[in-house]
């Protein structure tokens, strides 16, 4: 089976498409080319809705499957070589994007001041948190980081995507701000640059520019244990 065309690494604001079903089994279908990320990397997944003639199924949840999506609907009904229509829950979809590429900023910021590498992050439609090893804990100092990371945004800064071969990729060790490293099995990754604030191989949704990007506000942080911190944010 070929592997799924993952749509929304082109172009993120693609809200609806067309595709054929490559693989069903009852409310389980992968298809050819898709919208929908799969949840993973602390994104959650997207929602949406296909359509077949006059009937619609709503996407529940997607997860990676090998090298596809593997799209959970609510009821059974699609076939293999059904040609079916695609719409994504688009303020849904808005929300994760703006959090993602925030997230982007703030982990840079936070990299920049102690080069603390990140160890987890996970996005909520209405809150984020991002998890980084440093010996130091400092609540105020957290609080200054969002700060900077806000003053930074507001200057309109463009994101853009490229692609880089591993080979080069490891010669830059920037790219890679998560602890356990570069993708692996990957041959041609992603970059991710938001102007001259953050740029990492990144697989995921992001806003166009950091002025679609509300100001963040800190909500809370933690010390998780030895050199494991915790900071909480949502976007106002």
């Amino acid at each position: 089976m070929a592997d799924t065309e993952r749509l929304y690494q082109k172009d993120s604001y693609l809200k609806e498409f067309e595709a054929t079903v490559l693989d069903a089994n009852g409310e389980y279908i992968i298809l050819d080319k898709c919208i929908f990320i799969p949840v993973g990397g602390g994104l959650p997944n997207d929602a949406g809705v296909i359509k077949k003639d006059k009937e619609e199924y709503k996407v529940v949840y997607a997860i990676n499957k090998d090298n596809n999506i593997s799209l959970e609907v609510d009821k059974e009904g699609l076939k293999k070589g059904d040609k079916v229509y695609c719409k994504l829950d688009w303020q849904r979809r808005y929300k994760i994007m703006q959090y993602h590429t925030a997230i982007h900023a703030l982990s840079s910021i936070i990299y920049k001041h102690t080069n603390a590498l990140i160890t987890g992050n996970q996005i909520n439609l209405d809150k984020a948190r991002i998890d980084f090893s440093s010996e130091n804990f400092d609540r105020e100092e957290l609080k200054q980081f969002i700060e900077e990371t806000n003053k930074a945004l507001k200057t309109n800064q463009k994101v853009t995507i490229s692609y880089l071969k591993r080979e080069e990729a490891e010669k830059q060790p920037e790219l890679a701000r998560l602890a356990k490293g570069l993708p692996e099995g990957i041959a041609i990754l992603r970059i991710v640059q938001i102007g001259d604030i953050d740029k990492q191989a990144d697989g995921g949704p992001h806003v166009n520019s950091t002025s679609e990007i509300p100001e963040l506000e800190f909500l809370d942080a933690e010390n998780k244990g030895k050199n494991n911190r915790r900071v909480y944010f949502k976007l106002k």
